[in-house]
């Protein structure tokens, strides 16, 4: 015992050159420099041999950790294995080997770990589930399948940390019809492996995470044993589908479960599922109810989650006393907090005090987010101030926040309801330079503007082209408005170009438009050709009301051959 004491006190003993034991350890490593020992001749060990006196666990566990180069970690770990002499009796521990291999994975050398591993016989489940969580995170799906096919023929039936480990992998990457069907093939059917508690929360967190909370909650009854996880996992599935009275009653048994009382996450959770249903009462009562539990109070992400609530309901004053009552709770509100308050007060139709809390929070050097200035920013194009929507996007790219493109597309639509459709035009081309690349819907609302506006022939042809450059092909509404712009515009071989053209996609001209065409061809003397394009429009579009149309096109012809 007393030897036992007096190693640790000698690993910090000064060494002859006045450095501790452990930097003389890497000086000595780095001078030695040992490379890959399975494709180089590794120096004389012997060398280490003065640190033998200084071996214990926590020293050879510092030393693996701290050098940089892994094949050094390797030499020292392979000397320290087998030390001459050993005046501890030292022996590699457990957790040394679980070091060296994380030093090992985490650089990737796969291959150096597992030789070492299977050299001292310690290739174990436990280390295998490491391999396939580290080849999981490289997004090497199939190596994982095959190292745990590997654990499963080696070690039947002692598989579990492997098997959650595959499991863990393809949760994160979304593939949960696989993981289910592991789960039932290798749990189920063959028996493989005994589930515990990790390996049933593992597959609800990813039912849950591509909507089969029904599923999750069968196997959630189904489980013999759970922990917090396990209830907490269920229970923010079940809210995130809105199915809170079901995550309820998961939370009361929850309650009534000795080993698992209700944490401030489930907590949290039920209230946030609750706000987002729109039931405030269930929320504030299950609030309360939190308070009044000594042993769990609430935090930041609690009160954010009512008041939230609270705002999206509309009830912003409520909101600020719930804020006020979270900072009596020595807790400090955010920006998310803040930024929940935007929200309720545009929803309450106060937009003035809105933008008066929006420059607050700036004055106060509040570190503002994209969705702040995002709720602030439509609020302004709500209000038929897209200029200064405008120039709190300038803002936000000045401060390296890149815009979205709701806020974007509200802008257009905010320039186009009120005909300024130069500034329109003028925002669409800088879009991209802002690093908010137009869609279908950003191009829709200017074409949409400038075809109704009339004259603006040269801009309304080159947003077009632009459209199409950006791959965003003409819709049936689109095709209908430029015909009927054109038209007006007198320029008929185009409308004829672009009927034929939107023929050809099978699609059917708006009643109104087609009209307006009709009208036009009949009044240059284009009557064969008006109907011409009608036959080819019934033979290719299959369905619309054709004689409604039909009565378009004789009232006209009717009426031009009258005149």
């Amino acid at each position: 015992m007393a030897a036992a004491v007096a190693a640790p006190r000698r690993m910090h003993q000064p060494f002859s050159n006045g450095l501790s034991v452990i930097p003389a350890v890497q000086y000595l490593l780095q001078y030695l420099n040992p490379q890959n020992p399975q494709f180089h001749q590794c120096p004389n060990p012997a060398k280490l041999n003065q640190f033998s006196p200084y071996l214990t666990q926590d020293f050879v566990l510092e030393v693996i950790k701290t050098q940089p180069n892994p094949y050094h970690s390797v030499f020292f770990f392979n000397w320290a294995a087998n030390p001459i002499p050993n005046p501890n009796n030292y022996s590699h521990s457990h957790f040394c080997y679980i070091a060296i291999t994380d030093k090992l994975i985490s650089h990737r050398l796969f291959s150096l770990a597992a030789d070492l591993l299977i050299s001292h016989g310690k290739f174990s489940d436990f280390m295998k589930g490491k391999f396939i969580k580290a080849h999981g995170d490289l997004g090497h799906s199939k190596w994982c399948v095959k190292l745990f096919d590997h654990a499963k023929s080696d070690e039947f039936g002692r598989c579990l940390f492997s098997f959650n480990a595959l499991l863990g992998v393809l949760v994160k990457a979304r593939k949960v019809k696989q993981a289910w069907g592991f789960f039932g093939n290798v749990v189920i059917k063959s028996s493989a492996v005994m589930p515990d508690v990790s390996t049933y929360t593992t597959m609800i967190t990813g039912l849950c995470k591509v909507g089969m909370a029904g599923d999750a909650e069968k196997l959630f009854d189904e489980m013999p044993e759970r922990n917090s996880r396990s209830y907490n996992a269920i229970i923010n599935g079940l809210c995130k589908k809105g199915l809170v009275g079901r995550a309820r009653r998961i939370f009361s048994q929850m309650e009534e479960d000795d080993a698992c009382a209700p944490d401030v996450f489930a907590y949290t959770t039920l209230i946030d599922g609750y706000c987002k249903k729109g039931e405030i009462g269930n929320a504030l009562n299950c609030f309360e109810e939190m308070v009044r539990n000594n042993k769990c109070e609430p935090n930041v992400m609690t009160y954010n989650a009512l008041i939230s609530g609270l705002c999206i309901n509309g009830d912003v004053d409520e909101a600020k006393r719930m804020m006020s009552r979270m900072r009596l709770a020595g807790l400090r509100d955010n920006v998310v907090t803040h930024t929940s308050l935007l929200k309720g007060y545009c929803t309450a139709g106060r937009s003035d005090e809105a933008i008066k809390h929006f420059k607050e929070m700036g004055s106060l050097g509040m570190s503002l987010d994209l969705k702040a200035y995002a709720v602030i920013a439509n609020e302004y194009c709500k209000m038929g101030r897209p200029d200064e929507a405008v120039a709190l996007l300038r803002e936000m790219r000045a401060r390296g926040i890149v815009p979205i493109l709701s806020n974007c597309n509200a802008v257009l639509r905010s320039f186009v309801k009120l005909r300024e459709l130069e500034k329109g035009v003028r925002f669409l081309k800088q879009m991209a330079q802002w690093g908010c690349r137009p869609n279908f819907v950003s191009y829709s609302e200017v074409v949409a503007g400038l075809a109704a506006a009339g004259g603006r022939m040269q801009d309304l042809d080159d947003v077009v082209d632009d459209m199409r450059r950006d791959g965003h092909a003409l819709d049936a509404k689109l095709y209908s408005l430029l015909i009927q712009a054109k038209c007006v515009s007198g320029d008929v071989e185009k409308a004829i170009e672009l009927f034929e053209e939107m023929i050809g996609e099978r699609f059917v001209i708006k009643r109104d438009s087609f009209e307006v065409f009709v009208k036009k061809l009949c009044l240059w003397g284009l009557v064969n050709k008006v109907g011409d394009l009608f036959d080819r429009m019934k033979s290719s579009c299959l369905v619309f009301d054709v004689m409604s149309y039909q009565s378009v096109l004789d009232e006209c012809v009717c009426g031009n051959s009258g005149s």
